[in-house]
């Protein structure tokens, strides 16, 4: 090509002749005729929750960006991001939703933390996410330990051992929670899933002072046969009474004390029962 037919491209085009002679040399030295892709700035998950946390401050998030450390966008830049966000169709959660869904987190990771922690503990709890009992056969709680370091009632291959998975600290959270509300929480899910092994590892390392009582659901239950089964668990002394009123008065003062009931297959429990 001539200047001549360089002129006129950019004649046409109207742009600069240095312009179209650029395009040229890409097309010659990188097979490119179309506009190079420009780096787009792309906004993490976390930073929409940083954002949202701000009310949409935009200049909060690059404050806090910056605060964090390591490479941060210039403000501009932010800026476009988030407008291109927003029109493309990203809703950016209300402030005080966020803020409410940050405390609720933070109370509930407090409540597991006090309540699977002891008093000797309750200092490091505060920095310590979540305790969970470690599965050594010299370990010491409300629960025997069995073979492989397993908690008493989970049964286990011979080399296996028990694994501390997402699952397993989600259980144990959930049962921290209600131990230190006073409270009940339902672990529930598929058949052979591991829902008791999940229950007996949380519960292998309550608190000092803290009972465990598992609760057999007996065939066809009623609420007599549901009083007289938390009678036996409970290991009370003397005979079950003869009137529902003292059974419930000799259950409720057992109860009194710190501790955890477990009802096994509470799914087979009426709603007369569960009350």
């Amino acid at each position: 090509m001539t200047t001549a037919h360089v002129r006129a491209g950019a004649q046409v085009g109207g742009v600069n002749v240095r312009t179209v002679w650029r395009w040229l040399d890409a097309a010659r030295t990188e097979g490119r005729v179309e506009r190079r892709p420009r780096a787009r700035l792309e906004l993490s998950d976390q930073m929409w929750e940083a954002l949202a946390q701000a009310g949409g401050n935009v200049a909060a998030l690059h404050r806090h960006l910056k605060a964090a450390g390591g490479e941060v966008p210039s403000l501009a830049s932010l800026h476009r991001a988030v407008r291109r966000d927003l029109q493309a169709g990203r809703v950016l959660p209300d402030r005080a939703v966020a803020r409410r869904e940050r405390e609720e987190q933070q109370t509930r990771q407090a409540l597991a933390d006090l309540a699977l922690a002891g008093p000797s503990e309750a200092g490091a709890a505060k920095v310590a996410a979540l305790r969970l009992p470690r599965l050594v056969p010299e370990a010491t709680g409300s629960l025997p330990v069995g073979e492989n370091g397993a908690p008493a009632g989970v049964a286990l291959p011979a080399g296996a051992q028990l694994v501390r998975t997402s699952s397993v600290r989600a259980v144990a959270e959930a049962v921290g929670q209600a131990m230190a509300t006073q409270g009940a929480v339902c672990v529930f899910g598929n058949p052979g899933r591991g829902k008791t092994a999940a229950v007996r590892m949380a519960l292998h390392a309550v608190p000092p002072g803290w009972k465990v009582t598992w609760v057999p659901v007996p065939v066809r239950p009623s609420v007599a046969g549901m009083r007289r089964a938390v009678f036996d668990a409970l290991a009370l002394a003397g005979r079950f009474p003869h009137t529902s009123a003292l059974a419930d008065a000799a259950v409720t003062g057992a109860l009194s004390e710190a501790r955890v009931l477990v009802v096994d297959e509470a799914q087979r429990l009426p709603v007369p029962c569960l009350e």
